[in-house]
């Protein structure tokens, strides 16, 4: 029995093809401004907490659906990783949005050089909404 069965597998010839590996490019970034990659650092802290409400009052094109959607998707990045991949792809939401909170707030988005500049700003708008429990 044995003979027989070496006597059939000899006929067929189990061949595996190699695997044609494909790399994809290395993403390129685009050289950012620090004013906006503090701003996005800021929002994405904000939408990590939950806490976008003040500036969701600033968005009036729809740029907080777009940008909190690839956060979403990507949530699996490290904040520094999320704040250059986000910019890469959104830096326009973000740029839009900054235009909406300088019109309102008479602010200069490059004087913001740290995160605790944009907390202490978002906290100053939300101390100016009545009734507010802040």
């Amino acid at each position: 029995m044995t003979e027989e069965l070496n006597k059939n597998t000899d006929e067929f010839e189990v061949v595996v093809p190699e695997a044609n590996r494909e790399e994809m490019p290395k993403a390129e970034f685009k050289e950012q401004p620090a004013y906006l990659v503090n701003f996005a650092n800021f929002y994405i802290a904000k939408y990590n907490q939950n806490d976008l409400e003040i500036m969701g009052s600033f968005d009036k094109k729809g740029n907080i659906l777009d940008i909190n959607t690839y956060l979403l998707n990507n949530i699996n990045f490290s904040r520094k990783e999320l704040v250059k991949h986000v910019l890469n792809v959104h830096d326009y939401n973000f740029k839009s949005l900054l235009d909406e909170v300088v019109a309102k707030s008479n602010i200069d988005p490059e004087s913001f050089a740290t995160f605790e500049d944009w907390d202490k700003w978002y906290e100053a708008e939300r101390n100016q909404i009545p009734g507010s429990l802040s």
